[in-house]
């Protein structure tokens, strides 16, 4: 008991001590075709203190370890109803929360105020909870099934890789010196983990929990520490506000696919995908910016300056109902489809693209009849030569994007009748 008491008092600077003001970020995620796009973010913790540690329940839920009156439980939150709730109410901090196999319960790690740390089982249902694993110090751990764990287990200064046997409460070394991110990989028996027994150059590595065989896959981003799987078998890891990927036998080395400084978002650290692999949530720190802002400071005419403009967007215009979905910069353009339904049929269409051109941008549209005629010739475009960019506004030659807030904006156009005379006409929108 007195080696587990001081492990468990070395280990509270990991949990309690220079804790970053992190939050859990979620985007929906689009992995079709061999693209990697992330759109519509939502801060869903949105809290002072520590977030992190998010793990799917299922496709609709996410559990966290979320800061609640100076420690930190466990956060069940719902993405189609924008809600979340506090499982448990104990005096100990809860940290790791995971779904445990064919069970309604969660297992997380719980460090107790008199310095004690086991895994715990906590009821998704009443939040009763009884201690799973205790002969070791587990300070992260995955379910590999039912009645099997893998684990971080601190010891000797440092973590090292477990089975746990939960029936037998028997636990098993497996390697000396690892991290802490740990995961099943899709469609396999086996888990990964990042072996640090190079300090130089950290690994990633699979372990066959049933043979204790273990095999390289990749070098990590450098020294960076936590991982993701995607369902068709991609890694995904994060540094600083780069997000990267690398498909195991195919990729030659990790490939920058996203940047999550236009959402002011840095220090990623955590990362978790859906089961279905259609959202993401990522944890990272709020960059706050020092005074306030100029709204009428000229931006320069980059794609990131305007990425607010993504997402999509719903509101009335011409006596009907209007739709406007913009990606995410990406390939140096961003793009939308437009829709304007009437009565229950769809008026006209467009596309609409915003590229970079000659150190500035432009944006060019395409209209379409409800059959996808089009009403410009083959190779005619509407276009909007930029004006300028400030904090709240990106002002075309004919067109004004508005930014009222993060769920608001208003879009102005300038319509050209034949006797010469322009109507701008206002597109009030709200973000979904």
């Amino acid at each position: 008991m007195k080696k587990h008491l001081f492990n468990a008092l070395a280990l509270l600077p990991l949990f309690l001590v220079a804790q970053p003001n992190t939050d859990v970020f979620l985007f929906d995620l689009n992995t079709k075709n061999g693209t990697f796009e992330l759109s519509n973010m939502k801060n869903i913790s949105e809290n002072e203190g520590y977030d992190n540690q998010p793990s799917f329940l299922d496709n609709n839920t996410i559990l966290y370890a979320g800061s609640r009156n100076g420690q930190t439980d466990i956060v069940k939150y719902n993405i189609n109803y924008d809600s979340k709730i506090f499982i448990n109410h104990t005096d100990g901090g809860e940290y790791s929360p995971l779904k445990i196999p064919n069970q309604n319960a969660v297992s997380a790690i719980r460090l107790d105020p008199d310095g004690k740390q086991f895994l715990y089982k906590y009821s998704l249902k009443n939040g009763e909870h009884e201690v799973l694993v205790n002969d070791v110090i587990i300070g992260y751990h995955v379910w590999y099934n039912p009645s099997i764990i893998v684990s971080s287990v601190l010891e000797d200064g440092g973590l090292s890789l477990y089975t746990n046997d939960i029936k037998s409460n028997k636990s098993y070394l497996q390697q000396k010196t690892i991290g802490r991110s740990l995961h099943n990989i899709p469609n396999s028996d086996l888990v990964s983990y990042i072996s640090k027994e190079d300090n130089n150059v950290w690994e990633i590595k699979s372990l066959n929990p049933n043979s204790g065989i273990t095999k390289a896959i990749a070098a990590t981003i450098d020294k960076a520490e936590d991982m993701c799987w995607l369902p068709n078998g991609t890694i995904v890891m994060g540094k600083d506000d780069i997000i990267y990927t690398y498909t195991p036998n195919k990729s030659v080395d990790w490939v920058e696919v996203a940047s999550l400084k236009s959402y002011n978002i840095k220090n990623i650290t955590r990362l978790a995908v859906s089961p279905d692999g259609k959202k993401m949530a990522i944890v990272g720190e709020s960059i706050t910016k020092e005074g306030p802002i100029d709204p009428n400071k000229k931006l320069e005419p980059k794609l990131e300056n305007i990425a607010w403009i993504s997402g999509t967007w719903h509101g009335e215009a011409f006596g009907g109902i209007v739709e406007e979905i913009w990606s995410e910069p990406s390939g140096g353009s961003m793009m939308a489809s437009f829709k304007l339904i009437n009565e229950g049929k769809i008026s006209f269409y467009e596309i609409e693209i915003i590229r970079e051109v000659e150190n500035s941008l432009i944006l060019q549209l395409k209209h379409f009849n409800n059959d996808l005629k089009g009403w410009e010739t083959k190779d005619e475009t509407v276009d909007f030569p930029l004006i300028e960019i400030t904090a709240n506004k990106v002002t075309f030659e004919g067109m004004i994007f508005e930014k009222v807030n993060d769920k608001e904006m208003n879009v102005y156009v300038d319509l050209h009748d034949k006797d010469g005379s322009v109507e701008t006409v206002k597109f009030t929108y709200t973000k979904k």
